[in-house]
């Protein structure tokens, strides 16, 4: 299992390290973006996380969380399960204008 990208170190598509290119390339990986976006709206423990994302495998699953922690992103809580951190809801907060995009060109696309 390859490292979790950090800032300054050489990651995919650079090998200086650029904070974006680290995030990118942390993004970039399957089912991350999707476990984010299911904490988006309350705490999730493990099997209603599974669920939500489409009943993903449990080892990818464990390994986007695992990820996901180790960057900050999201914290674990035995009682309560997955939740974002403050970095996290700000991650999607920045996000949430590529959602709108995203929503816009769906609906321009659909009517052709």
């Amino acid at each position: 299992m390859p490292a979790v990208p950090r800032p300054g170190a050489p990651v995919r598509g650079s090998r200086s390290g650029r904070p974006i290119m680290a995030a990118l390339d942390l993004l970039g990986r399957r089912w991350l973006l999707r476990v984010l976006w299911e904490l988006r709206g309350e705490p999730l423990r493990f099997r209603a996380l599974r669920e939500r994302c489409g009943d993903l495998s449990p080892s990818v699953l464990n390994a986007r969380l695992r990820e996901l922690r180790e960057a900050g992103l999201v914290e674990s809580d035995p009682a309560a399960g997955y939740a974002l951190t403050e970095t996290g809801r700000s991650l999607l907060r920045v996000l949430a204008p590529l959602d709108a995009w995203a929503r816009r060109w769906a609906r321009g696309k659909a009517r052709r």
